[in-house]
């Protein structure tokens, strides 16, 4: 968790909320946020398995970027909005249909991560984007963002409202009690809804593994929606402990601990965010290097881990079968779905086959590792069919 004084600390709309069901707030991405509810972490991760997790995500950083004086044609003023982005990213924004989310990265220069991020080309208004980015980095992004479009495009932050996620196999029946059209939505697909008088802009998407929601709500309207989401029984409020355990058991990495500014998207076996346009035109930040290492392979590689004993948290070395140390654990704990502590960690491409024995070390004890393949627990997302 982020170092903070509690007086320099942002909250959130739902701050009262959170503190009057028995959250325990602690500091993050330089909010207070609850990391976990009087249940705790281990029910709060298996209930979001079986039932609907509800998070609080508004630390996040959603946003809308649109053309500055679009023409009223979707598809030039789509061309024209995405000539302002790309050359920040390695997507392909400009081929996304109406409604469709793409998670994609800003790069350096050198190819290095600054930020995963999620684009989605707007349904409704020509020459518009929804972007949402990570809470850590958000004030950077922005403005990285903002000088590279400068007068061509205006960003809209979203910040101040509300961010819910709604996750697990019975979020799609818990919302669709309140929103009957969002059904219609599938895997990585949003739109704007209207729920009574009060505007939810909701994308099919989330960070667990599971079918699920997340929704943007100006703040005025925050308390209702979670308290309608909570009235059904179905439905808890989950904590960021079990978020946590949810994504590493997803095989999902999290910035600034997976990823960071000196990893590819290659190192990160993140390479399918690498758009096939953008590997062909090599007009991306950092083509070079990443087209390199996806031709001749990166000198390192992010593996999923099973750790026989105590859980392997990040810092801890990862070593060979003979002890030398080979890499670095950047996010591990127990998987409660598996009952066994896995982990995500950086090794050179020699070691990365799946059943390849390791070791990790953990408060000076060398416990054994193995590789496997990611996520650990199955993703249950919902795919449309064709």
């Amino acid at each position: 968790m982020a170092e903070a004084s509690a007086e320099n600390l942002l909250t959130v709309p739902l701050n009262e909320q959170h503190i009057a069901a028995g959250g325990r707030m602690v500091p993050f991405g330089g909010y207070s946020l609850p990391v976990q509810y009087p249940t705790g972490i281990m029910a709060e991760h298996k209930w979001t398995r079986e039932q609907a997790g509800l998070f609080d995500v508004s630390h996040m950083g959603p946003s809308f970027l649109q053309i500055a004086n679009p023409t009223g044609d979707h598809d030039v003023d789509h061309a024209a909005i995405s000539a302002l982005i790309e050359p920040l990213i390695c997507g392909d924004i400009l081929n996304l249909k109406r409604g469709q989310v793409r998670y994609t990265m800003l790069l350096n220069d050198e190819g290095g991560i600054l930020d995963d991020l999620m684009i989605a080309r707007c349904p409704i208004y020509p020459g518009a984007l929804y972007v949402v980015v990570n809470a850590g980095t958000k004030e950077a992004d922005f403005a990285r963002i903002a000088a590279a479009v400068g007068d061509k495009a205006v960003l809209t932050r979203k910040d101040d409202g509300a961010l819910l996620a709604l996750q697990g196999p019975e979020a799609v029946g818990v919302l669709s009690a309140l929103v009957p059209e969002i059904v219609e939505l599938g895997f990585m697909t949003y739109n704007a809804f209207r729920w009574g008088d009060i505007e939810l802009v909701i994308a099919r998407a989330g960070y667990t593994g599971e079918d699920g929601f997340e929704i943007l709500v100006a703040a005025e309207h925050a308390k209702t929606l979670w308290d309608a989401l909570l009235a059904d029984p179905r439905v808890k409020p989950i904590g960021l402990g079990a978020r946590d355990s949810l994504r590493l058991e997803a095989g999902l990495p999290l910035y600034g601990h997976d990823l960071d500014e000196t990893i590819s998207p290659i190192e990160a076996d993140l390479g399918f965010a690498v758009s096939k346009r953008r590997r062909e035109a090599a007009d991306f930040p950092g083509a070079k290097r990443i087209l390199a290492e996806r031709e001749n392979g990166p000198g390192r590689k992010r593996v999923g881990l099973i750790v026989e004993g105590a859980p392997a948290r990040e810092g801890a070395e990862i070593l060979d079968h003979n002890g030398k140390a080979i890499g670095v654990v950047t996010s591990g704990g127990f998987a409660p779905s598996l009952g066994k502590a896995i982990a995500l960690g950086f090794v050179p491409p020699a070691f990365t086959e799946v059943g390849t024995k390791l070791q990790v070390s953990v408060r000076g004890r060398q416990q054994a590792a193995e590789v496997v393949e990611t996520p650990f627990v199955p993703h249950r997302y919902f795919r449309k069919s064709a």
